[in-house]
């Protein structure tokens, strides 16, 4: 299969902000009397893709409480993620080998304003060809919808594009919209059921010289 274009997701991929996102979600929840766990983080937002705030729903707060504690772990996450994020391992390199030789953008379930905030610092958008974001879609993963719009939007044909995904909910929808997804595990989704991925890779660089350059 030759590869002309590469759909990247963006948390836990391209950057290190998954922990960050869990950090401010604990901080939050704690001062409302909920302890979130990472198993318990793992489960509900990186494997089903829920809201953790929801949580606290179990502990007696109104639907207004909960809208406030989400505002407020969202300005939490802001403010962390203005202090800089970690660059995931081999990304650069890869992003700067790979984009003369094919289109690629990004998917992502984040909002517009944390993305934003996030590659403010990074200096990746420049490798890239279009974005998607929360704002151009309704539906998060493990709904197929984002890659769904992308393929449709900017004319992706399925037969000759890769995804990369880090979670099962982003495997899933990659494989519901008909892609073929690679997954490269990070320390919160290690372990997550990826039997139908195309290939499960330690890092982007085995991406560029194990599938890419053997395609």
């Amino acid at each position: 299969m030759q590869i002309e274009t590469i759909l990247w997701d963006n948390d836990g991929v391209l950057v290190d902000t998954e922990t960050v996102y869990f950090r401010a979600c604990r901080e939050i929840l704690d001062e409302v009397g909920f302890e979130l766990t990472e198993d318990l983080f793992r489960e509900v937002s990186m494997r089903q893709g829920k809201s953790t705030i929801r949580l606290a729903e179990s502990i007696g707060l109104s639907s207004d409480e909960l809208e406030a504690l989400r505002l407020k772990r969202n300005d939490r996450y802001s403010e962390l993620l203005q202090r800089g994020v970690r660059v995931m391992t081999g990304i650069e390199e890869t992003l700067r080998d790979l984009r003369d030789d094919v289109r690629m953008g990004v998917v992502t379930s984040s909002r517009q304003d944390h993305f934003d905030i996030i590659h403010k610092q990074t200096g990746l958008l420049r490798y890239f060809d279009f974005v998607l974001t929360h704002a151009d879609f309704e539906k998060a993963k493990p709904d197929p919808e984002c890659y769904l719009r992308a393929i449709d939007r900017f004319e992706v044909d399925v037969d000759t594009a890769l995804v990369v995904e880090d979670t099962e909910r982003g495997l899933q929808a990659a494989t519901d919209a008909g892609l073929r997804c690679v997954v490269i595990p990070n320390s919160l989704t290690k372990g997550m059921d990826f039997s139908c991925a195309w290939a499960v890779l330690d890092n982007a660089r085995q991406l560029l010289l194990e599938v890419v350059e053997t395609c």
